[in-house]
This record gives C-alpha cells, sequence and structure tokens, in this order.
C-alpha cells in the first residue's frame, strides 16, 4: 500500500471512530459540501415523514411540511451492541414512541467535485430494521426486500454505492432519499430508522470508509464465532465419555453444548451474511433455541451430579412445550391480528417459564453441591452458574447487573465473558472424568 493510500486510510479511520463530519447542523434545505482527500457524513438535517409513498423519492417533491431530524452523533457515541461509532437515537424517542412500519428520510445535497470524480455512499450502518436507497428519484439498492406487504429483513451490513459523475468541474446537486422499514420485531423506546447516518466522498475514500466498517462489524461478533466452535470441540470430548458405555448418561451434555452453539452461530450469520431472515433469526432464536438450551442444560447438569429425579424429565418436557407455544403466540409477526392483551399474556408465560427454569436450575447446582462425592462437584457447580448467566441473561438485566462492556471501544457482553471461562473449565471437567474412567479400568 503506498504511503498516501495509508495515511488516507489512517484519515478515515479516525473520522469514522470520532463520528465527526464537516456537514453544518443548521436548518437548511441544501447542504453544500466541497469534497477533498476525505469523506462526509451526511448528518442533515434530514427531512422525515413516517407513511410510504414513492413519489417521495422524486427530486421535486416538496418536503418543506416534514419534520427535520438531526443525525449528528454526540462526542464518543456508539451503539450498545457492538460498538458502532456515530451513533443516535432512533425515532422512538423523536416523537414517534411505539411507531413501527415505513418512513421516509430526505436530503438535498450540493457536491462540489472535480470533473469526472467518481462519487459513492456509504449506506448506513445501523438502521431499524432496513432501508432501499434513492437517488434522484433512482432506486441504488439496499438491504432489504421490498417486494410483499411487509420486507423481508435482512442484516444491515457496510454497502457502497457509486454515484454519477458530474459532467464538469463545480457543483452538482443530489437528491438523497431512504425509505426504510422497522420490523415490529425490533420495536424499543431507543430504535427506529436509522442510527448512523450514510457518508458522501470520492469512490476510493469510500471503499477505505467500507474496509474500516467491515472491520468494526467483524470485531462485533467474532467472539460469536469462536465459541460455538469451541463447544462443537467440547461436545465431541463428550461422545469420548459417551463411547466409554460408562454407567452415567451424558447424552444431555453433548446435545446442551450443540443448541448453544447453534444459539450463538445465529447471530453470526445473521450479522454476516444474507443466508437468513431477520424473521428465520428470530424464529430460530426466541422460538426454537432458548428453549430447547434451557431444557438440554437443565437434564444435562441433573446427569452430570447423578442426581436421578426422574420426575424432572417429565417436568422439563411440559415447560419446554408450554415455553414453545407461547413464544410463538407472543411473537409480532404471529397472528399479527391477535390483540395486545394476548400477546403481552403470552409473554408474561414464557417468563413464568424461564423464572421456573432458573430455580430449577440454581436447586440442582445446590444438590449437586450438598451431595456427598467427590470435590470436582465445586468446579462443576462454577460451570453450571457460568453457563447459566449466559441461559438467564435476561433475567440478570432485569437486576440491574451490567449487561456489556466496550474494551477498546468493541462490545463485549457478560454471557460472553461467562461462556469463554466455562469453556475452560468444562474441558478440565471432561478431562477429569476420562482420567478417572481410565483408573478405574486399569485397576
Amino acid at each position: 500500500m503506498h504511503l498516501s493510500r495509508l495515511l488516507a486510510f489512517l484519515c478515515v479511520f479516525s473520522a469514522f471512530i470520532s463520528g465527526s463530519s464537516p456537514v453544518s447542523a443548521e436548518p437548511a434545505q441544501i447542504e453544500t459540501i466541497r469534497l477533498g482527500h476525505s469523506t462526509v457524513a451526511l448528518n442533515g438535517p434530514w427531512r422525515f415523514k413516517t407513511g410510504d409513498d414513492l413519489r417521495w423519492s422524486l427530486p421535486n417533491f416538496d418536503d418543506s411540511t416534514w419534520d427535520t431530524v438531526d443525525l449528528t452523533p454526540a462526542p464518543g457515541a456508539h451503539d450498545g451492541d457492538v460498538g458502532l461509532p456515530g451513533y443516535v437515537s432512533g425515532w422512538s424517542k423523536r416523537g414517534h414512541a411505539g411507531y413501527t412500519g415505513y418512513a421516509w428520510y430526505r436530503l438535498k445535497v450540493t457536491i462540489d467535485s472535480d470533473k469526472d470524480a467518481q462519487l459513492a455512499l456509504a449506506g448506513p450502518t445501523l438502521v431499524d430494521s432496513t432501508y432501499q436507497l434513492y437517488v434522484d428519484g433512482k432506486l441504488l439498492g439496499g438491504p432489504g426486500v421490498f417486494t410483499g406487504k411487509a420486507p423481508a429483513v435482512y442484516s444491515v451490513r457496510p454497502s457502497v454505492f457509486p454515484l454519477p459523475a458530474a459532467s464538469s468541474a463545480g457543483a452538482r446537486t443530489y437528491l438523497i432519499a431512504l425509505r426504510v422499514w422497522m420490523d415490529p420485531v425490533d420495536a424499543g423506546e431507543d430504535n427506529g430508522g436509522i442510527h448512523i447516518a450514510p457518508t458522501i466522498g470520492y469512490a476510493n475514500g469510500i471503499d477505505l470508509l467500507h474496509q474500516v466498517q467491515w472491520l468494526e462489524t467483524f470485531k462485533g461478533y467474532v467472539v460469536d464465532a469462536f465459541e460455538p466452535a469451541a463447544f462443537v470441540l467440547l461436545a465431541m470430548m463428550v461422545l469420548g465419555l459417551m463411547a466409554s458405555r460408562t454407567d452415567d448418561s451424558y447424552r444431555w451434555l453433548g446435545a446442551a453444548l450443540l443448541f448453544l452453539a447453534l444459539l450463538r452461530i445465529n447471530q453470526v450469520t445473521f450479522s454476516w451474511t444474507h443466508v437468513q431472515s431477520l424473521r428465520c433469526y428470530d424464529i430460530a432464536t426466541a422460538v426454537i433455541l432458548k428453549p430447547l438450551a434451557l431444557a438440554a442444560w437443565t437434564m444435562a447438569w441433573r446427569d452430570w451430579f447423578r442426581l436421578g429425579k426422574p420426575w424432572l424429565r417429565y417436568a422439563v418436557s411440559v415447560l419446554t412445550v408450554v415455553y414453545l407455544v407461547f413464544a410463538l403466540i407472543g411473537r409480532p409477526w404471529f397472528a399479527p391480528e391477535a390483540t395486545h392483551g394476548i400477546k403481552m399474556a403470552a409473554n408474561i408465560v414464557v417468563e413464568g417459564v424461564r423464572l421456573i427454569y432458573a430455580a430449577l436450575y440454581l436447586w440442582l447446582i445446590g444438590l449437586g453441591v450438598m451431595r456427598p462425592g467427590k470435590p470436582s462437584a465445586y468446579l462443576a457447580a462454577f460451570a453450571a452458574i457460568l453457563v447459566g448467566i449466559g441461559l438467564f441473561a435476561t433475567e440478570l438485566n432485569a437486576l440491574g447487573l451490567p449487561g456489556i462492556w466496550f474494551p477498546y471501544g468493541t462490545g463485549v457482553a457478560r454471557g460472553q465473558y461467562a461462556y469463554a471461562l466455562f469453556i475452560v473449565v468444562l474441558f478440565a471437567l471432561i478431562l477429569m472424568r476420562l482420567v478417572e474412567l481410565a483408573r478405574t479400568r486399569r485397576a
């Protein structure tokens, strides 16, 4: 890489991290930008309106009566998940609380650039839930599929959209319009619409910014990719215990590790790829994998501590079916014509089932520690607590415990720390069981 390109990359990275922008925050119909060797965040103010009409993408449409939205972030602002810089609150905190559906953002910008300069726009990297980008009334693309009554939502990833070049040196005005759809699944008190503004600039600068944005996206979920791989390796070790034909049952432990691996990797595949839509992700996570993981881990620790309790199998089966059914009923996309009261009642049932699971989980750990046996029971109890920190993250959040930290600007969740330590502890426990088995056979 040439020195000049390296300096440009560092300049773009610094601007991206700080969230700074030379765009004026004063209300105006048209923003005038003189492009140098950097990129400019289009913080606005934008014209904003809820609803949907494709005529709103046209340059000559009169949006003077629309609301204005300033997307200028506070110094050092970032999202509360992976640490993406330049974050601002969504429309739920801008006078549209509880609203889900379509909305539009419009901004006219005048670009003063060189003749035949290759311009590009980096799309917003954080939007609830998806968007389409229009420039001068022409659709340039976006991550969602807007063919049905409700768009199919896929993860919003870093994207670059080439812009028409100016035919002569001087100023050129673009009308940039973003058609946004917020899915009911993403409803929240700080959610709605664009959280990180798009950026405009020369194509080479935007390409460098695109690399930085992907680096931030990769860093945010890389732990979620490594931990499932470790869970699968531990499940393979459990297969070794099962092959030894001992009197202990480890089938539930192997299943629990695989369910947990699927639950964690599901976040990565949704965020890094377009393999699955938001609907598929929500079904797999909230309706299927969470109840199955809770059931499997409850049974796994019962068997690990050798507690017997045959009735627990039937209790867990009933709880799992109830969890699956009411989690499905409570999802916003299932039977949307159902009343709010029905949805709320279903979610209350799910919360109740989770609390019963939490009580059973702690009870099993207590019995495992109090049961006369080997000192390794304390280590196993510690492992159970660690995995429980991840399984019952919602309940711990309700207690007010911090859920995420940002070392070096990257979000790392409480559960990720717990799972990392759990992997080490469970590895040691499985090795101890294998050594114990070998000694028994040798004797």
